[in-house]
């Protein structure tokens, strides 16, 4: 089994400042689309930190989840399975379907890959 303590380390992190957001700000910017970006590259560094996957194959599942949670939201999944009533629900997976959310997932999905990558190489060549 794969475990990447850095990796794992940055999704706690990450999930608690996702946790502050959803409880804290309430704007046009932060929740609603650096929160998305976030979420993606938490996402990513919880794939990162328990699998073998390299940067751009967990980027695309990360984008891949952030994408099928979106289309969720545009067919209403909450209220088909009958769990519209579960608050934790709708902030976790989100209520309203917004085209630009697919963009901010795109970006942080490749920020994620990009800097996980750069972080790599940066490693490898300071052993070296």
């Amino acid at each position: 089994m794969t475990f990447r303590t850095g990796h794992a380390i940055a999704a706690l992190v990450l999930l608690a400042v996702e946790v502050l957001i959803a409880l804290f700000v309430n704007d046009a910017f932060v929740r609603p689309y650096l929160g998305d970006v976030l979420a993606v590259i938490l996402v990513f560094m919880a794939i990162r930190a328990v699998s073998a996957a390299g940067p751009w194959t967990a980027a695309a599942v990360a984008l891949s989840v952030a994408v099928a949670i979106e289309l969720g939201q545009l067919i209403g999944i909450l209220h088909i399975l009958g769990l519209a009533h579960h608050s934790w629900l709708r902030v976790v997976l989100g209520t309203g379907f917004d085209v630009r959310d697919l963009f901010a997932y795109a970006i942080g999905a490749v920020i994620a890959a990009g800097a996980d990558r750069r972080m790599a190489t940066r490693n490898v060549s300071a052993i070296e």
